[in-house]
């Protein structure tokens, strides 16, 4: 059977910032950050707080309470993603897509598509991990919130430290999450507490670990739980998020964590490239260039356990 057709092609700025934004949003942990998706090149997060400003009524001007604005500055890394893969390899996959798309399941409209699909895939899982686990330091990554040694959470003196309960580097278990759940909640600001979008950050395997916890107590029926079941503790949200390292939590408003990129700049850009007209091969390179990082615009607001 013949390879199916693939079109070299650029998409730069706005035409590539959409594909790269749809690659983005498949990183779950940025439904539960604020994302910045216009940072040239650095930007100023301004955050205000302020004291009890109301008094008695009088004639007078005079000034009551205070309003600080506190600021912190993220610089999105510059990232990309060389890929060279061989049509055929992948051919076979995408043929049952088409198949398949009768059965309810949309098909790629091209080969060119799917090969996007399958780019954007790599960029989500990479920028998934490195929100929380990255380092500037390390290649094809930028710096997390909660990095050991290097994140944002980790080198802030003002986010509210909670130890692990069995001590430092110490596994989460079923037998210890509640309490390391208490503490961390505990442990949250009281300004912080009741807003909206205040959420417990965890992994998937601390959140099972929760979940066997509270069972096993009685709370809830782990064999029979559905879509319905809305993941809380003590009734505050829990955000599970793929790319969150185990043994951790993070007590953060969503409107605290940022994630910014730039999806609009000529430098971001994605490319497919048919090599068969210049080195006479079956492969394909995909190439994608874009930018990521991370920041905390109130880390005194944040409780952050491990």
């Amino acid at each position: 059977m013949a390879l199916p057709t693939v079109t070299s092609s650029t998409f730069a700025g706005k035409d590539a910032g959409f594909y790269i934004s749809a690659a983005l949003k498949e990183a779950n942990s940025l439904n539960f950050l604020t994302s910045m998706e216009n940072v040239k090149y650095k930007a100023v997060i301004q955050k205000m707080e302020s004291g009890s400003e109301m008094a008695d009524g009088t004639c007078d001007f005079t000034t009551a309470g205070t309003l600080v604005l506190t600021e912190a500055v993220i610089t999105p890394k510059e990232l990309q993603v060389n890929l060279e893969i061989c049509s055929q390899n992948l051919l076979d996959s995408w043929e049952s897509l088409q198949m398949r798309a009768g059965a309810g399941a949309p098909a790629p409209a091209s080969f060119d598509d799917y090969l996007i699909s399958h780019l954007a895939g790599r960029i989500s899982q990479g920028v998934e991990n490195a929100i929380w686990a990255g380092n500037d330091a390390t290649g094809g990554s930028f710096t997390g919130l909660t990095t050991a040694t290097v994140g944002r959470l980790v080198t802030d003196a003002t986010v509210v430290d909670v130890a692990n309960v069995g001590g430092a580097a110490t596994a989460f278990s079923a037998a210890n999450i509640i309490e390391n759940l208490q503490n961390a909640t505990a442990a949250i600001p009281t300004n912080v507490y009741t807003k909206e979008d205040l959420y417990i950050y965890m992994s998937p395997k601390t959140y099972r670990l929760y979940i066997s916890a509270i069972s096993t107590l009685g709370y809830v029926n782990a064999y029979s739980m559905n879509g319905d079941y809305d993941a809380v503790f003590e009734g505050i949200k829990i955000a599970v998020c793929n790319g969150f390292e185990n043994d951790k939590l993070v007590c953060m408003e969503k409107s605290n964590g940022f994630f910014g990129t730039d999806l609009l700049s000529d430098s971001t850009n994605i490319q497919l490239l048919d090599m068969s007209g210049i080195t006479g091969s079956q492969n394909i390179r995909l190439i994608a260039r874009f930018t990521g990082g991370t920041q905390v615009g109130i880390g005194a607001d944040v409780v952050l356990v491990s």
